[in-house]
């Protein structure tokens, strides 16, 4: 019975461990941002007497 309590206590212990490296390498990677210029999505003022067909 103890060999099944320290075992599982070991595996709690690396789960939690792969868990804090985990969200810690999310927090240093750097996203980026496209400018809203280069967006086709996005009506710019400019575009929009051709897209709005007049």
């Amino acid at each position: 019975m103890l060999t099944v309590l320290i075992i599982s206590i070991i595996i709690v212990i690396v789960v939690i461990l792969l868990a804090v490296v985990t969200t810690s390498k999310a927090y240093q990677y750097k996203h980026t941002v496209d400018d809203l210029e280069e967006n086709p999505h996005v009506n710019h003022p400019e575009n929009k007497e051709k897209s709005d067909g007049k």
